[in-house]
């Protein structure tokens, strides 16, 4: 997500994103996707509250992680670009 922000997010604090990064391994480490959002300036993930809020993602993104977790989706993308 860091390479994505960099690529098409021109106001994204890599420095902070960084800082994350080196801790996300800790058990400590603890962060929210609104507090990511407002500490790195993110724009390719989104945090909508109420009644049919969510955490949405840019397309790019949403499909990378639907990659990562399941297999057929992968393939699946994939044969359809063909």
């Amino acid at each position: 997500m860091g390479t994505w922000e960099q690529i098409n997010n021109t106001n994204f604090k890599v420095v902070e994103f960084d800082h994350f990064k080196i801790q996300a391994g800790l058990p400590s480490f603890v962060l929210s996707v609104s507090e990511w959002i407002e500490k790195t300036n993110k724009v390719g993930i989104i945090v909508k509250k109420g009644i049919y809020g969510g955490t949405y993602a840019h397309k790019d993104i949403a499909f990378e992680f639907g990659s990562a977790i399941c297999v057929p989706f992968k393939l699946l993308n994939i044969l359809e670009e063909k």
